[in-house]
């Protein structure tokens, strides 16, 4: 077989690399190994990388090639791209040899015979050191799709071949040291999905950004996939929980993000080219519409975890794959198209945590947000450049900025300190080459071109979803941990997490899961819509119709979008930790809070002290909030019930009596969300869901027996427990000064209500500020046998080291 010059997609796999390449050799892979199991891969043939040095052999290319590229020097871009054009054009204007031609119109007879006359086909590169582990980059050749007919194959092939010397894939070689003659290029011809009247998009069986390995992130847009890798359009988003796909009664999809879909590419047949493609305009409907049903991104997901299954299994090591899928408008059948090896988290030493703080930004206002690449902080001067001619003029250690960028940027790219561009999204060129670099990239900004001016310093904050942008050198440190070394205590330690966006990343931290997540950092970044508004949006002043219109995408249900989001929100931190336990505090807001949402005016009174006013569970049942009340407890469930993740426990703020209690726990049953306090019998106490309590007032600890009785634990909130113990308002400056958790009223109540825990063989941990701010704190609740500690991130590791530490003169006691 190594001696064809063309061979069926059918008779190759992984084992010939050296002949097909990565991208064709996996393709046959597939065809032959996980057709069985369901992944629909269309089908076609390689033209082999044999086939590809005799062709350059018999043409004389491989001495011309040698000659015209001795002593290039790859950072002398002019030169680059003199040397590289010569190299092209003398490989499109060779002959194919005679034999071979024949092979390839026999290759094509035979996908007629199978598909039907003059069928559409994809032509794609596959260098044999491409899509290697530590040899991957974004499009270093090039594709051609709708190609029909053997003579326009022809040429397309051969076009295909001289783009192995384009300026970028020359410059990557050299700095990946490969001869360039080492490497060879075949051509896979590859049954066209008819994507132009569909879908298509890319598909990483691991979160690309932090490298958590059970989420699968799916990106797609309408029309052919290369307006996503080009960055013309930002992508819709599905993240699915790789962990409850094989359970059928879930639908583990636990985000989805509507995308900017303006464009899309679609089939132009034109006459003497083999550019077959062009850019229209997006419907409104298109627009506001999900690409993908629920069914076919777990149709995807599936598929995803089965190729990853598959390629694991085969290197004996974790493989996250990057897979590309389209969808034919056609039929409605769903595709993989390419699928290799994800290079840049496969090969990340998950031991070694880095943390990036920057010092400034909370005195610096934003100048830009977008879609944040790389969890890293750089600084550098801005260079705006809109065309690749004139990336000759950019400087090592500069920031790009530019439109969008494509593998032509590449030279360039590597010498930035960072990138930002004004299109794109997690799946573009400019993000994909980001990641493998190394350095942080905002994309999506939408005006970062308009906004920022050449020569300017600016700072680009990564760490979290949105990539944020800030004038001037801000300063930033790092810290790396190495999690091997860390000890491992008896005391619970866990993460408070604020934002959903930092759960991936945060869940590699030492930890027992998380000790507080709240739902209104959720509901104000996911949402910002005042609950009671999305439910009486009938009758609201258009004025708030229309601003709440634009920020929902125009969702025909209201109700159901607040749900869904405050779901997504939810379930991404649990996902993240699962199946630790993950405590969720239902919403906390103050009602000066509540007002800034849109449409909070209309619903909320003015307070002279909102720190002990309408809050908390007094909220929950008043009829005047209690149907808001009931959506909380709608996206609970559906974040336990329908995407399986029943490690998500919910918990009741500021409830100042036991008789609040009930009547919470009274109106979840209403909602569907059955606790332990109400269940009838031991069955139905086993599926229930457990609620905790918050513990942050006085009565909760002077009450403490009647309120365990009805709920199944205490999580002690110490900022406002500080706050009602020494009679003061935490946001007063003036009185701050005597606000301290560990003042002797303080450290009694909590240890009257730890003690009260145990006793009853409850729950008792602390979720507020103390333990972070002051180390000997977290001795003191150790020393009073605290079941969990929950920390910031930031302080997990110097905080775990001083309560292991703590433990052990304990025991030596």
């Amino acid at each position: 077989m190594a001696k064809k010059l063309t061979v069926p997609f059918e008779e190759i796999g992984m084992k010939d690399l050296g002949i097909a390449g990565g991208k064709n050799a996996s393709l046959g892979e597939m065809i032959r190994t996980l057709g069985a199991k369901g992944v629909r891969v269309p089908s076609g043939f390689v033209i082999t990388a044999e086939a590809y040095r005799y062709f350059l052999k018999s043409a004389g290319l491989d001495v011309f090639i040698k000659k015209t590229l001795e002593g290039l020097d790859t950072k002398n871009l002019k030169d680059l791209a003199r040397r590289a054009k010569i190299v092209r054009e003398k490989i499109k204007a060779a002959p194919l040899p005679g034999d071979l031609v024949k092979e390839i119109n026999a290759g094509y007879r035979a996908m007629e015979k199978r598909y039907g006359r003059n069928i559409d086909v994809a032509v794609r590169s596959s260098a044999t050191a491409e899509d290697l582990p530590g040899a991957s980059f974004a499009g270093e050749q090039e594709t051609y799709l709708g190609i029909r007919g053997a003579a326009e194959l022809a040429v397309a092939a051969r076009a295909t071949m001289a783009s192995l010397f384009t300026d970028r894939a020359i410059s990557y070689r050299a700095d990946k040291h490969f001869d360039h003659l080492d490497v060879a290029l075949s051509v896979g011809v590859q049954k066209m999905v008819r994507s132009d009247l569909g879908v298509s998009g890319v598909m990483f069986t691991v979160d690309t950004e932090s490298g958590f390995p059970n989420v699968i992130v799916i990106n797609g847009s309408w029309g052919l996939g290369e307006m996503i890798v080009q960055g013309e359009v930002t992508p819709d988003e599905f993240l699915v929980f790789k962990k409850n796909l094989a359970n059928d009664a879930f639908c583990p999809i636990i985000e989805k993000h509507l995308g900017v879909k303006n464009k899309k590419m679609v089939y132009a047949p034109a006459m003497h080219s083999i550019k077959q493609t062009k850019v229209v305009s997006t419907s409104i409907a298109d627009r506001r519409n999900f690409i993908l049903t629920d069914d076919e991104i777990l149709l995807l997901a599936r598929w995803g975890a089965i190729i990853e299954e598959h390629y694991t299994k085969r290197s004996g090591h974790w493989t996250p794959m990057d897979i590309e899928w389209a969808k034919d408008g056609k039929s409605g059948e769903l595709f993989i198209v390419q699928a290799r090896p994800e290079t840049v988290q496969a090969s990340r030493d998950f031991s070694k945590v880095k943390e990036y703080h920057l010092m400034g930004s909370r005195t610096a206002p934003p100048l830009l947000r977008g879609i944040s690449v790389g969890s890293r902080v750089a600084s550098g001067q801005v260079h705006i450049i809109l065309n690749p001619r004139d990336i000759g003029a950019f400087k090592k250690g500069e920031v790009l900025v530019t439109t969008m960028t494509d593998p032509d940027w590449e030279p360039i790219m590597k010498m930035a300190a960072a990138i930002v561009t004004d299109k794109g999204g997690r799946t573009s060129h400019a993000a994909i080459v980001s990641r493998e670099l190394g350095i942080p990239a905002v994309v999506g900004t939408e005006a970062a071109t308009k906004k920022l001016k050449n020569g300017d310093w600016i700072t680009i904050d990564t760490t979290g979803s949105d990539g944020i942008i800030y004038g001037g050198k801000l300063p930033f440190r790092v810290i790396q941990h190495d999690l091997k070394k860390l000890p491992k205590p008896r005391t619970e330690v866990m993460i408070n997490v604020a934002m959903p966006d930092t759960a991936f990343e945060n869940s590699f931290y030492p930890s027992a899961g998380v000790g507080l997540a709240r739902e209104e950092f959720i509901i104000a970044s996911k949402i910002g819509i005042h609950p009671l508004a999305m439910i009486n949006f009938a009758t609201l002043p258009e004025p708030f119709k229309r601003r709440i219109d634009r920020m929902t995408n125009d969702a025909s249900d209201k109700v159901q979008f607040y749900v869904d989001h405050l779901a997504y929100g939810i379930a991404k931190i649990a996902a993240a930790f699962s199946p630790r336990p993950v405590i969720v505090r239902f919403s906390d807001f103050k009602t000066n809070e509540y007002r800034a949402l849109v449409g909070g005016e209309l619903y909320e009174p003015y307070e002279e002290n909102p720190m002990i006013g309408w809050r908390g569970a007094s909220r929950y049942y008043d009829p005047k909030f209690k149907p808001a009340f009931k959506l909380e407890c709608l996206a609970m469930r559906k974040v336990r019930e329908r995407m399986g993740l029943t490690n998500v426990i919910p918990m009741v703020p500021f409830c100042r009596t036991p008789e609040e209690g009930k009547r919470t726990l009274e109106i979840m049953e209403e909602a569907g969300l059955h606790t332990r306090a109400m269940a009838k019998t031991a069955e139905a106490r086993r599926k229930a869901v457990p609620v905790y309590v918050m513990c942050e007032i006085p009565s909760n600890v002077i009450l403490a027996d009647e309120f365990l009785a009805i709920f199944d634990g205490m999580s002690i909130g110490s900022n406002d427990l500080t706050q009602c113990t020494l009679g003061l308002d935490r946001d007063s400056g003036i009185v701050a000064k005597v606000a301290n958790e560990n003042n002797p009223a303080v450290k009694r109540s909590i240890e009257i209500v730890i003690a009260k825990c145990l006793a009853k063989k409850k729950y008792v941990g602390i979720c507020g500020q103390a333990p972070s701010d002051y180390p000997e704190f977290a001795e003191f609740l150790v020393e009073q046998g605290i079941q969990s500690i929950s920390l910031n991130p930031d302080t997990v590791v110097p905080t775990l080291v001083k309560i292991y530490q703590k433990e052990k003169k304990l025991k030596r006691r």
